[in-house]
């Protein structure tokens, strides 16, 4: 790890804060929460890996996150998905 990096990690600037989640509140979820996908990336569409939606924002912050079927966790902006 870089010091920059490691500086970064220990001084907690890769933390955030968003007004609409705390520990009794979440962002309203859509209707892709739980649906398979395909997921590929680099846009590569001959080397596919399956996964699952386990975060569908549809508000602030508007983030999705997809479990692959081989145990990783990825953003939908690092990736290509289409659901199954």
């Amino acid at each position: 790890m870089t010091k920059l990096k490691y500086d970064f990690y220990m001084k907690g600037v890769v933390m955030g804060c968003v007004k609409n989640i705390s520990i009794h509140q979440y962002p309203e979820q859509g209707i892709n929460l739980f649906r398979r996908v395909d997921v590929c990336f680099n846009y590569d569409t001959s080397n596919k890996i399956g996964g699952r939606i386990i975060r569908d924002d549809i508000e602030d912050p508007f983030e999705t996150l997809i479990e692959l079927d081989d145990g990783r966790y990825i953003k939908g902006t690092e990736c290509q998905f289409s659901i199954l």
